[in-house]
């Protein structure tokens, strides 16, 4: 399974501990993920259930290309880091 990791600020809004995820893409290892943590999904995922513009996601250093349907490939040795963007002055 792969390994997925979100970033302390999202945590600080929700509890969303690092996890062994099941999947064979970003999408199939979010939805195991939000089996066990519902609230989580709309704080990822906007209304179309594509990836919200403030979070990005890493497949072990590389940030995913497909943030629509979340087809990039995870493998059972892959980190998945997820990760909310901050903004402001």
């Amino acid at each position: 399974m792969a390994r997925i990791e979100f970033t302390d600020n999202l945590q600080k809004h929700i509890p969303c501990p690092p996890a062994e995820a099941p999947g064979d893409t970003v999408r199939a290892v979010l939805e195991s993920i939000f089996e066990e943590n519902a609230p989580l999904r709309s704080y990822l995922l906007d209304d179309q259930d594509r990836l919200r513009k403030h979070v990005n996601i890493f497949i072990n250093g590389d940030m995913i290309t497909d943030r629509i349907r979340l087809s990039d490939p995870v493998t059972d040795k892959d980190q998945v880091f997820v990760f909310q963007a901050l903004s402001g002055g």
